[in-house]
């Protein structure tokens, strides 16, 4: 694929979402991935469903094609000898690693990564773990809502402090999938000044605090704990969700400026005493919202939005994810994408977050089948012999 990372090899060890995640962003940019697989099962996502979709004989998990465009599937058994030297000679040809093992159960099939770079000093490892590599509990097992509430991301979100929500997606698991890729193509542009690889460590821990963003400085500079607190900013005021008459609509007053262009949208006074700063109008916020509300209850959304858009304060409707997908917007950006699968055809998956002006839209692989491309990996590797491994120069590439 073309893309700027064409000509790079990526072995993708992992499994479920944040190492499969970090693999297949690196292949929308163009990097050959190469999906190690266990026999039998494959991934732990093929089993993830319902929805499973497809012939009965051939049914695929809906939640496995998320996470898994771009790759080519070969399915190995690290415990046994063939599977290890297959891995062998995938790590002597390829320049990434990708895997989210606990930590060293990778050291104990004989991988650890002083002997992944005894193979290939070039290569370089991606290594994500639930809570860290290290530290008290740097050995435990991480699944993503577990992650998301030892890491206070469930405290910030939902009704209220006493009802402690998950985000609606496995954002820890996305999170350190993305720190890892950008990890990795920082690690790879090291390797043009150096001329070795290294290993980069990332955590669900790691990913959701690395977003807590004000939230932790809330905490750490001035000493608030944060909690939850619905659909409306802790910090500024109006903006959140209300509701017209025929759906909810979400404002962003983010300055006196669009508070002065807002406020007689919903018929306030701009220089109400209550209302005249930010700082007023968080400490009135509950005061605010029910004449938010009361003002938008008998309108229709196309038509508020139409005249919040006029008025230039920032507005949207939240949307079901049929509509998403199906926005004109949404598909001109190129986040819909058809793919022929080989055994459910053509189908539509959502697409890469990122567009390069250089590169033409790029064609996709449909996520593979289990052991799709066995034999044409090891075909590939009996071509491949390394040559002057330390200048990265492989035959056969």
């Amino acid at each position: 694929m073309p893309g700027p990372l064409n000509g790079v090899t990526v072995v993708d060890l992992s499994r479920a979402l944040a190492g499969p995640h970090a693999a297949m962003m690196l292949g929308d940019l163009g990097a050959r991935v190469i999906k190690v697989e266990s026999p039998g099962t494959g991934d732990d996502t093929r089993g993830w469903g319902p929805p499973f979709v497809g012939p009965e004989d051939a049914r695929e998990s809906t939640y496995f094609l998320s996470c898994n465009r771009n790759k080519e599937s070969i399915v190995l058994d690290l415990k046994n000898d063939d599977g290890r030297s297959v891995l062998t000679r995938l790590v002597r040809a390829s320049d990434v690693l990708v895997e989210n093992f606990r930590p060293g159960v990778l050291d104990r099939l004989g991988f650890s990564a002083a002997r992944l770079h005894e193979l290939n000093p070039r290569l370089v490892v991606l290594s994500i773990s639930g809570f860290g590599h290290d530290g008290p509990q740097g050995g435990r097992a991480g699944y993503d809502q577990i992650a998301q509430g030892e890491a206070g991301l469930m405290s910030l979100t939902g009704p209220s402090p006493d009802e402690p929500t998950r985000i609606g997606v496995p954002i820890g698991d996305l999170l350190a999938g993305m720190y890892g890729a950008y990890g990795v193509v920082s690690a790879l542009y090291e390797r043009e000044r150096t001329g070795r690889g290294g290993v980069v460590r990332t955590s669900l821990l790691a990913a959701i605090v690395g977003v807590h963003a004000f939230q932790g400085t809330r905490y750490t500079v001035a000493g608030e704990v944060p909690h939850a607190q619905g659909n409306h900013h802790p910090s500024l005021a109006p903006y959140g969700s209300f509701r017209c008459r025929d759906a909810i609509v979400q404002v962003a007053v983010g300055s006196e400026g669009l508070w002065r262009a807002f406020a007689p949208a919903v018929g306030i006074d701009h220089a109400d005493p209550l209302f005249a700063d930010n700082a007023a109008r968080v400490k009135h916020r509950q005061a605010l919202i029910e004449l938010v509300n009361d003002a938008f209850a008998e309108r229709d959304v196309a038509d508020l939005l139409i005249d919040l858009d006029k008025a230039g304060v920032p507005a949207g409707e939240v949307r079901t994810l049929d509509r998403v997908y199906e926005w004109d917007q949404t598909r001109s950006q190129g986040l819909v994408l058809e793919v022929d699968h080989s055994t459910l055809g053509v189908i539509n998956l959502p697409g890469p977050p990122l567009r390069f002006d250089d590169h033409p839209p790029a064609g996709h692989r449909a996520p593979p089948t289990l052991g799709q491309h066995n034999e044409s990996v090891r075909q590939w590797l009996d071509q491949v012999e390394p040559v002057g491994r330390m200048s990265g120069d492989w035959t056969g590439r």
